[in-house]
């Protein structure tokens, strides 16, 4: 979602219902970056779930912060002052990162209460992150109000790359 250079009026209701709108692009960004990480953990290690859980929520949370400190050193740059109103607007836009790295996170850590090996919890892991890019890719171009065939094409997209990092997975494992 882009967003202009010109600072928002204090109060503008624009302003505030435009921050509480779900980053697609981020969103489908942390998918595919969670996907990345369930693809290339591996399964050894002292405690291999736990740590394939704090990898992603790590990963997910770096790139976030990454994400943030861009954006701002972008806005320094043009002459824009930082303030605390405005690093939390841009944290809160980049949230959507974080989150998209928590539904396969919580699919590793699940997998445990169903004996499943850490194997096979970050398989369903990179299905869901796959699942969730694409979801979001098709509600980010409904929501912008393309056509069908587009969302369609969107999805598809989305799939091709998700399954570009499942077939990485394959050949690293």
């Amino acid at each position: 979602m882009s967003r202009s250079s010109v600072p928002p009026e204090n109060g503008d209701r624009a302003d505030r219902s435009a921050s509480r709108r779900t980053d697609y692009a981020g969103a489908i960004y942390g998918s595919i970056l969670a996907a990345s990480v369930v693809a290339t953990a591996g399964t050894g290690g002292e405690y291999p779930r736990i740590e394939a859980v704090v990898l992603l929520l790590v990963t997910g949370v770096v790139f976030w912060a990454t994400h943030v400190y861009a954006q701002l050193v972008g806005e320094r740059i043009v002459g824009q002052a930082w303030s605390w109103r405005e690093i939390r607007r841009i944290g809160g836009h980049e949230w959507s990162i974080v989150e998209a790295a928590t539904l396969p996170a919580a699919a590793v850590a699940v997998s445990a209460l169903f004996d499943l090996s850490v194997s096979t919890g970050l398989w369903i892991a990179l299905g869901v992150a796959v699942a969730q890019q694409v979801m979001w890719a098709c509600f980010g171009a409904a929501r912008a109000g393309a056509s069908r065939g587009l969302i369609v094409a969107e999805g598809f997209v989305n799939l091709a790359l998700g399954l570009v990092i499942v077939a990485a997975k394959v050949v690293l494992h």
